[in-house]
């Protein structure tokens, strides 16, 4: 009975190994916002639930599959690291052959899903998504140049243009227009928390930009980039997207965000860059609700 309760313990402890390596919480932001893209294609009416469960199922798989590669690739410098030295592969719980096939077989699941059920675009489309985060921006982009979060956010920015796709069969000027509010978003996101890690960046031997820039420059570059989301998000109103709701919530939402940024720039400290980054997850979040409800409830 001992022997069988290890062994249930044992099994149940890699299970859970595996899921971590899936990074659940981004991923869950991540299908968040595609739900959001399909929801936003159709003009009138709902998607088919056919098609939002498929497609939200196959995005869901590719995206826990691009984890665990950034994961596998990136195990050296996880270990090195405090932020991610806990994960399955530093700590010896999982072997990297185990998480090689893990990748290939929910990633391969995922991209079968999406060109059966919902439409080969959406299949390419993720594909190329997996591609630009596991390999251009894990491989080439975050070792060498501290725009790797600028460039590389492009693959982050892609969530809710998969949505679109999912339900149009096509990437449309609105689609690109969630697409470009994300990709505005990733910088002051990531740069707060890079800011409040920055040894563990210099540790690990990652060309960070406040490990390559210094701390002033990286404030200053949130500040810039705030004010530069808060246009884009300005965008959907202007393009007659989304209507009064949306704005009001834009409005609101940049305002704080800006707040955040300016006294991350005047007064800096740890804490108020760990709040910056919490505030930021938060604020895509309710900036993407609002684009929903103002698509329902339009006056």
């Amino acid at each position: 009975m001992k022997t069988l309760a290890l062994g249930h313990a044992s099994a149940s402890n890699r299970l859970h190994a595996f899921y971590v390596l899936t990074k659940p919480r981004v991923n869950a932001l991540i299908v968040f916002c595609a739900v959001i893209g399909m929801f936003l294609a159709v003009p009138d009416g709902l998607p088919g639930a056919v098609t939002v469960f498929c497609a939200t199922l196959g995005i869901a798989c590719v995206a826990g599959a691009a984890a665990a590669m950034n994961c596998l690739i990136e195990q050296g410098i996880d270990a090195r690291m405090a932020r991610t030295r806990a994960r399955p592969l530093p700590r010896g719980e999982l072997a990297s052959r185990e998480v090689a096939a893990f990748s290939a077989v929910l990633g391969g699941s995922g991209l079968l899903l999406l060109h059966q059920t919902v439409n080969p675009l959406t299949m390419w489309l993720t594909l190329a998504t997996f591609v630009g985060y596991a390999v251009v921006y894990t491989i080439f982009l975050k070792p060498r140049t501290p725009q790797n979060i600028v460039i590389g956010g492009a693959s982050g920015a892609m969530p809710p243009v998969l949505g679109w796709a999912a339900v149009t069969g096509e990437v449309s000027a609105d689609a690109l227009l969630l697409f470009l509010i994300i990709f505005a978003w990733t910088p002051p996101h990531f740069w707060a928390l890079a800011l409040y890690r920055t040894a563990d960046y210099a540790r690990a031997g990652l060309p960070m930009l406040p490990v390559t820039h210094g701390p002033e420059y990286t404030r200053l570059s949130v500040l810039l980039y705030t004010l530069i989301l808060f246009g884009v998000t300005l965008l959907p109103f202007a393009t007659r997207m989304s209507g009064a709701i949306y704005l009001a919530a834009a409005v609101a939402l940049g305002m704080r965000f800006i707040h955040f940024a300016w006294c991350l720039y005047r007064d800096y400290s740890d804490a108020l860059a760990r709040r910056t980054f919490r505030f930021s997850i938060l604020y895509l979040s309710l900036l993407f609700a609002a684009l929903l409800a103002d698509h329902y409830l339009r006056f």
